[in-house]
């Protein structure tokens, strides 16, 4: 009875590394898959901006000029020049659509310092 109970104790306390290791093996049709939604979720055009990170860990910036079912073709934004690359052989989608956390920081920013001032106004109000 001991050895059950020490053998289903540590199954329950390997379970979350069983599932994180399963859950980080990806099969290539889903990634495949992945990609495709992520590319479409950018669209097409000069304002798809987008970083493309390949299996041998060189990147592609541009844009996104068009999408077919097997590959789509990234513009470089200086030189115009098209890049084809196939959806098998990107392992990371970023979108250069703006910079989220600086967005984020100076909206922060201005109800802080909005805050302040009526919190300022406020007191000023109450001594007189």
């Amino acid at each position: 009875m001991k050895r059950i109970s020490c053998l289903l104790s540590l199954l329950l306390l390997l379970k979350p590394f069983a599932q994180t290791f399963a859950a980080g093996q990806k099969t290539k049709t889903n990634n495949v898959d992945h990609v495709k939604r992520d590319v479409a979720k950018l669209g097409v055009g000069s304002k798809a901006k987008v970083t493309i990170t390949l299996h041998n860990d060189t990147k592609v910036k541009g844009y996104v000029y068009s999408a077919g079912d097997e590959d789509f073709v990234v513009r470089d934004r200086k030189t115009d020049a098209p890049t084809t690359v196939r959806y098998a052989d990107v392992s990371q989608v970023d979108d250069n659509r703006g910079h989220r956390n600086a967005m984020l920081a100076v909206v922060f920013v201005g109800i802080g310092a909005a805050v302040t001032i009526a919190a300022i106004f406020g007191a000023i109000a109450r001594n007189e």
